[in-house]
């Protein structure tokens, strides 16, 4: 997977250990894509990720031999989510994690998307609704 890597994944008797990786953005993602379920699973909560879908704003190449979590932002409202992937991937980049509200997951060999493609996403903040306004806005 990208970002993600070297993560650590074991038990030692009955506790369970979980290594992430040192690069922040890949600990994040590592964190939301194993340690938020384990901890979920801990506590008897469901244990899929909080995925949805999105139309993609933008054209996206095909993928390699790896899944990637592209960051990206959200935009619209619970009835129609478009997503919008940056430009910029590089793992240094801490503003793009900062400001993104979701990963677009990219399975391995994924063929190349279009622009108003459904892609799947790991939501990392909830999406606000804004299918109704308040008097005076």
């Amino acid at each position: 997977m990208r970002p993600g890597k070297p993560l650590m994944v074991g038990r030692i008797g009955a506790m369970r250990v979980l290594g992430l990786p040192g690069n922040p953005v890949s600990s994040l993602v590592c964190g939301h894509v194993f340690l938020k379920p384990l901890i979920r699973a801990m506590l008897g909560l469901p244990t899929g990720p909080d995925m949805s879908t999105a139309r993609l704003a933008a054209p996206m190449a095909a993928n390699d031999s790896r899944q990637d979590f592209v960051r990206a932002r959200l935009t619209g409202d619970r009835r129609q989510l478009d997503v919008t992937p940056f430009a910029v991937q590089d793992s240094s980049m801490l503003a793009t994690l900062a400001a993104a509200d979701a990963l677009i997951v990219r399975p391995v060999r994924a063929p190349a998307a279009a622009a108003g493609d459904e892609v799947p996403v790991l939501m990392l903040r909830p999406v606000p609704d804004r299918s109704f306004s308040f008097i005076g806005n």
